[in-house]
């Protein structure tokens, strides 16, 4: 069945029942992913296209295969190759992608509310798959998803987000995810790097990392956006690590079934050491593998399409 709506734009407008929804369905596409031949016709004659003007791996390799797993055509727009750099504006580009039969646009854009531009613009479905320092949507819902195939729940457990937050489209995506399935959420960074007046969205915040450690079900640490930075938001990238960097040290302190968790790509070093990241706390190898299966869900509740039990 097709879902409630065309576009996925956002976390911020989609009520907690929508989000179930869709983390339910995950649970049937993720079986695919282990079978032998890891492919259903759900989206097939569908064509889906990636337009990306920021670079990215994960994120649009995980639409792709996600489109080919259900069936549908994917066509990836090289930007640096395209009409783009004759001067083509964003929306020009995403009628012409429509006029040639595209039923969905997925688009990463360095501007904040591009892909809204886009969705007002064409008929055809557009997912965010990141937009400036505004969200991330399909990280978000793979990130609850983690979680709640971990732990069995989101209501109820603390989530602590660690680092840049001002800088971070996850963590704004995280935040409105995790406060609509009941969680509680603590920000944690130097008061440089977290947003003026984000506790309105309802989240606690805490510039001192330490006293947060004991009480995290789920540590989740963003990655130092480096190149986003101006001068001055923080002394040093040592003393950074000194008061924000999770540690194995840091980490004897945490649950002994604490999450840790982490978008990609890392600074091994700087946020996380190496050895943390491949710890038996460590789910982000998951965060990758259900990515996929988040966004086909996702394709085929925007989509519609035949339904699971029929196609598979």
């Amino acid at each position: 069945m097709k879902g409630m709506r065309k576009d996925l734009l956002g976390l911020e407008d989609m009520e907690a029942d929508e989000m179930k929804h869709i983390l339910d369905e995950t649970v049937a596409f993720k079986e695919i992913l282990f079978r032998t031949i890891k492919k259903v016709p759900t989206l097939r004659g569908r064509t889906i296209a990636t337009l990306f003007y920021e670079p990215s791996t994960r994120t649009r390799l995980s639409f792709e295969l996600a489109a080919k797993r259900m069936g549908a055509d994917s066509a990836a727009i090289s930007v640096a190759t395209s009409s783009v750099v004759k001067g083509e504006s964003l929306k020009d580009t995403a009628r012409t992608l429509e006029a040639m039969g595209v039923d969905m646009i997925i688009l990463r854009h360095g501007e904040a509310g591009a892909p809204h531009l886009v969705a007002q613009t064409v008929k055809a479905s557009v997912i965010n798959a990141g937009d400036g320092m505004h969200e991330h949507p399909t990280q978000g819902l793979l990130d609850l998803f983690t979680i709640t195939e971990k732990k069995g729940r989101i209501q109820g457990l603390h989530v602590a987000i660690i680092g840049d937050i001002t800088h971070s489209r996850v963590a704004r995506s995280d935040i409105w995810g995790l406060k609509r399935l009941g969680a509680e959420v603590t920000l944690v960074g130097p008061p440089t790097l977290i947003p003026v007046d984000i506790e309105k969205t309802g989240v606690n915040v805490s510039y001192h990392l330490d006293p947060v450690i004991p009480k995290a079900d789920v540590i989740y640490i963003l990655r130092l956006q480096q190149e986003r930075q101006q001068a001055g938001l923080f002394p040093s990238i040592r003393e950074y690590i000194q008061r924000y960097g999770i540690s194995r040290e840091r980490l004897s302190r945490a649950k002994f079934d604490v999450l840790i968790m982490h978008p990609g790509p890392m600074n091994p070093g700087i946020e996380i050491t190496e050895d943390v990241a491949i710890s038996t706390a460590s789910v982000v190898e998951e965060q990758v593998t259900n990515g996929v299966a988040v966004r086909m869900a996702l394709l085929h509740y925007l989509l519609g399409g035949q339904p699971y039990e029929e196609a598979a």
